[in-house]
């Protein structure tokens, strides 16, 4: 996945007091939309050090905290050891190289995570697969900020033209919306962020 290598050093240093707040945030927009999953299974999409999908987890039945950073998903473990979280699973996986097959899931959530893709029409396909029928893919990003100039991340995401894309794909029930705005929030400009529920 895009920036891995960044990751990988950063992982250890990324629990951070303004990242766990923007994960509380956004973990807090995410639970709106999961309705009646304590049966179903979801993915921490790009978890990182699973600031977002700690929050989460007694909302499922299962979560598996998926990320292309080894690093990111040694810091989970620890988490999951610490704590002693029963019903969690780890994997170091780059959707952007593999394909899972015979994988599937009810829920998938990724917050931060598609401006670090460089073929998000792809990552999303790939995703969409791997949905169950009916299931939810969520994703919480940063409007786009023309102020951000970056040739390592997009600059956010207009959420027309992402409703439009995902919508070629085969999402339906597509909504979004901006929830959040803050100051010096992203690359150091203040920004927005917003949440989409769709499902397949």
């Amino acid at each position: 996945m895009g920036n891995t290598d960044k990751f990988e050093m950063i992982a250890q240093m990324y629990d951070t007091p303004e990242r766990i707040q923007i994960a509380k945030v956004s973990s807090d927009a995410i639970r709106k939309y999961v309705v009646d999953a304590k049966n179903k299974n979801a993915v921490d999409f790009g978890c990182g050090t699973g600031l977002v999908g700690m929050h989460l987890l007694n909302e499922f039945n299962s979560l598996l905290f998926l990320d292309a950073s080894q690093n990111m998903i040694n810091q989970i473990k620890q988490k999951i050891s610490e704590f002693d979280i029963q019903n969690v699973d780890t994997l170091c996986f780059d959707f952007e190289k593999e394909d899972l097959a015979d994988f599937h899931a009810d829920y998938i959530f990724m917050a931060q995570v598609l401006l670090h893709i460089d073929d998000v029409e792809f990552v999303l396909s790939r995703l969409f697969d791997v949905l169950n029928e009916g299931g939810h893919l969520l994703i919480v990003d940063f409007d786009k900020n023309e102020k951000i100039v970056s040739d390592i991340v997009h600059n956010g995401f207009n959420q027309d033209e992402l409703t439009d894309m995902m919508t070629k794909i085969g999402y339906k029930d597509i909504q979004s919306k901006t929830f959040y705005s803050g100051s010096k929030i992203f690359m150091g400009q203040d920004a927005s962020m917003f949440i989409l529920d769709s499902q397949k």
